[in-house]
């Protein structure tokens, strides 16, 4: 299963080996990784197993990682997708170009992928984790709904906990 979301104004598809070169230039921008991946730069063959990962989670459980574009464009917005967050469910995650910021893409993206989880996939709540001084994502997660419930110490600091359940 390879869903395709679609919103107002955005296409999310699901990632592939062809987008590599793109995800490599896109998360290695310091904008995008200041709080992605805790600052560090991936390498090509973490991004490789990156999106190796989302085609079998795919696969086996319907979510990954979705490449976000404009309907009507052809350049990369972002990325958003789920993944597992430790042992407690699936964590809610998204990056933007710094030329998409401010135009609720995030938020847009990030529900689209939050409704795919708890609608179709049927999982009983979504998690997400934000940096502290994260000011954009706090904003976008409780546009969506999310709740904090745990602060917990993260490589660049104290992160906060959110939940959304169905």
């Amino acid at each position: 299963m390879n869903p395709i979301l679609t919103t107002e104004r955005l296409v999310l598809r699901p990632v592939t080996v062809q987008d590599h070169a793109a995800l490599l230039a896109h998360w290695t921008a310091p904008d995008v990784r200041r709080f992605l991946f805790d600052g560090a730069i991936l390498s090509p063959a973490e991004i490789t197993e990156v999106i190796d990962d989302s085609v079998r989670d795919f696969a086996s459980a319907g979510y990954g990682l979705w490449l976000i574009r404009e309907t009507d464009g052809t350049d990369l917005v972002g990325t958003a997708g789920l993944r597992p967050l430790e042992d407690l469910g699936l964590e809610v995650l998204y990056s933007l170009a710094p030329g998409a910021w401010g135009k609720g893409y995030a938020t847009e993206a990030a529900r689209a992928v939050v409704e795919h989880a708890l609608g179709p996939l049927g999982v009983p709540e979504v998690l997400a984790e934000v940096d502290e001084g994260n000011a954009a994502s706090v904003a976008v997660v409780e546009r969506l709904g999310m709740t904090p419930f745990e602060v917990v110490p993260g490589l660049l600091g104290p992160m906060t906990r959110y939940r959304r359940t169905r």
